[in-house]
């Protein structure tokens, strides 16, 4: 099997990686949110190689802006919210 092939093939793991990643975001707790955020970056990477492998330009765009937005989401999540500080005993700014 060529290089060529390989490629062809990642779009299956970026499918599968955006799928998951969507269930983690959706979920109620932060730290699978934010996991999922993660996931969400690789299936960017793979939907870029799979893309750029097809010259599908456009795909490779929109995966340039979500991963921006994936990004937002880690720094998001990663962050304590003022809740959760407040829930800690520390003073409220």
């Amino acid at each position: 099997m060529d290089l060529s092939n390989w490629i062809d093939l990642l779009q299956w793991p970026a499918m599968a990686a955006s799928l998951l990643a969507a269930w983690l975001v959706a979920s109620n707790r932060k730290q699978r949110r934010n996991i999922g955020f993660w996931v969400f970056l690789g299936s960017n990477v793979l939907w870029t190689a799979w893309g750029w492998h097809d010259g599908a330009w456009a795909l490779i765009a929109l995966q340039v802006a979500l991963a921006a937005l994936n990004i937002r989401g880690v720094f998001k999540t990663e962050q304590p919210s003022s809740a959760e500080a407040g829930s800690t005993g520390q003073a409220q700014a």
